[in-house]
C-alpha cells in the first residue's frame, strides 16, 4: 500500500484479483500433462484448497469460532453419506 500509494480496498481488491488469476493457471496446469508426477500435484492442489477456504474471506485460523466451525462441522461431524 505504501509503495505504490493505494487505500487498503483497493490493495484487497488488487490481491483477489491475482488469487482468480493464480486459481485460473493453477487448474490450467492441472489439466496438462507433465514429468512430476499427478499424486505429487494433487497434494499441492489440495493444500492450496485448503488455504483458499481457510484464508479466503476471513482468518479462519485466528477466527475458528465463525465459517470454518461450520464447515469442519459439516465435513466432519456431519459428512454427506456416499
Amino acid at each position: 500500500m505504501k509503495q505504490y500509494g493505494i487505500s487498503r480496498e483497493a490493495a484487497i481488491l488488487e490481491c483477489q484479483k491475482r488469487s482468480v488469476i493464480a486459481w485460473k493457471d493453477i487448474n490450467e496446469e492441472c489439466l496438462r500433462p507433465t514429468k512430476v508426477p499427478m499424486p505429487f500435484l494433487t497434494r499441492a492442489l489440495n493444500l492450496s484448497r485448503f488455504m483458499d477456504v481457510f484464508y479466503k474471506d476471513e482468518d479462519g485460523y485466528t477466527n475458528s469460532k465463525g465459517l470454518m466451525k461450520t464447515s469442519i462441522k459439516a465435513v466432519l461431524v456431519d459428512p454427506v453419506p456416499i
